[in-house]
């Protein structure tokens, strides 16, 4: 089973639903647990899918065993919530660089002469936006064309499929795009990752010895 960033994803009546963005795998252990498609013509927003709905996949396709309508209750991809500016820096959450973003809000208040409806007075209340990821814990969402590296810290490529093991679920390969040193794709056994970051991956083999892999062609 592969999950190849930008495949179009269907449901189980063949209606295009998004386009795969991320492959969400446990670092550790290589197990991926879900997968998350991108709006599209049905979905409006991300959609966190368990790798346990896919029915088939191929280079530029990814079949689902449920139709749109109940694919819609999944959660969201990211979730975002308004918190007062103050709580934020006791919890330790940063407020935006730029004094232009961020919502404003108002509250009445007694103590500031803005007039609201009726007269009401009100005063300005700043909440900072916080954005969390819906997936779970102790997993990261491996972002489509995230950067691989060598164990010499050369960039070697990035992230185009991911290819798992069906039965197991887990990751067997990474099958990595051209780039500065290579001028094909190149298919990496999972075992050779060293470490794993959301648009990150280090390996625990040299440029060189990728270098002499055999080109991917599919």
């Amino acid at each position: 089973m592969q999950f190849i960033e930008g495949a179009h994803v269907y449901d189980s009546q063949d209606r295009e639903v998004g386009r795969i963005s991320h492959v969400v795998m446990n670092p550790s252990s290589g197990k991926v647990t879900h997968v998350v498609v991108r709006q599209g013509f049905i979905f409006t927003e991300d959609k966190v899918i368990p790798i346990e709905l896919f029915k088939q996949t191929t280079q530029d396709r990814a079949t689902l065993y449920e139709t749109s309508e109940k694919l819609e209750a999944l959660p969201n991809f990211e979730e975002t919530e308004y918190i007062p500016a103050e709580v934020a820096e006791e919890v330790g959450v940063p407020a935006p660089t730029n004094p232009a973003v961020g919502s404003y809000f108002w509250y009445p208040s007694g103590a500031y002469p803005f007039a609201g409806p009726l007269g009401t007075p009100y005063t300005e209340q700043r909440y900072v936006p916080v954005t969390e990821k819906n997936i779970p814990e102790n997993t990261i969402a491996l972002k489509e064309g995230a950067s691989v590296y060598s164990a010499d810290d050369q960039h070697v490529g990035n992230i185009v499929n991911v290819i798992v093991d069906p039965d197991t679920e887990f990751a067997t390969h990474l099958v990595i795009s051209q780039g500065i040193l290579f001028k094909s794709k190149k298919v990496v056994p999972a075992f050779w990752v060293k470490h794993t970051l959301e648009d990150e991956v280090y390996l625990t083999v040299t440029a060189h010895f990728l270098e002499d892999l055999p080109d991917y062609n599919k």
